[in-house]
């Protein structure tokens, strides 16, 4: 899970680098090299080197524009999600959409030169996907599908898909052995300490003294 998180985060955030779109690439493809590119110049954003928290704020408001939290968070829930309440589903996706949030943000600083090569995109209806592949400086192909949906004029990425494997059908599999063997309400928990713990990690850099 790891791997595929920092993996995932390093694909979002450098799909702009020395990347060419392919010929003929859709909106999709041109709205998610847009939002990733904002990511970029606010990583890279001189007047907010020494301040992390207004940096974390900042991308975590252009992320509202990659990603579609609600859609991911419902469908990691897979079948549970028909038995939640409306605030039950509110608080989830509030929860999960955090988690990940800060999840992603955390992984951007460990950035370490990848880049990201376009293959292809395809639009059925108001989804789409968008076919890339990471180069990772051993010169590994490793082949990352980002699956969206459109919302309005956007297009939001609800999944991304990295060697064959689904981040919402690992989420998936894990919250439901969770539900089916404990509860929901010990999922929620078991969400709720780990974003405790996120906040905690957060806290103790913005303390660390600077080098």
């Amino acid at each position: 899970m790891m791997r595929t998180l920092l993996t995932t985060a390093v694909a979002l955030t450098l799909v702009t680098v020395l990347a060419v779109p392919p010929s003929g690439a859709g909106p999709p493809t041109d709205q998610l090299k847009t939002q990733v590119d904002r990511v970029l110049k606010l990583m890279d954003d001189p007047a907010l080197k020494d301040k992390p928290k207004d940096k974390r704020a900042a991308v975590r408001r252009v992320a509202d524009d990659i990603f579609d939290f609600g859609e991911t968070a419902k469908r990691s829930l897979g079948r549970h999600w028909a038995d939640r309440t409306q605030a039950e589903r509110d608080e989830f996706v509030k929860l999960f959409g955090d988690l990940l949030e800060r999840s992603y943000i955390s992984k951007i600083e460990l950035y370490g030169g990848e880049k990201i090569q376009y293959v292809s995109d395809k639009i059925d209806g108001d989804q789409a996907s968008v076919m890339s592949k990471l180069l990772t400086k051993t010169n590994t192909e490793v082949p990352i599908e980002y699956r969206m949906l459109k919302k309005g004029e956007r297009w939001l990425v609800y999944d991304v898909i990295i060697e064959g494997v689904s981040l919402v059908s690992n989420y998936r599999t894990q919250f439901n052995k969770i539900i089916q063997t404990a509860s929901y309400n010990e999922l929620v928990q078991k969400l709720k300490n780990k974003q405790d713990e996120l906040v905690s990690t957060e806290d103790q850099k913005k303390s660390s003294p600077k080098k």
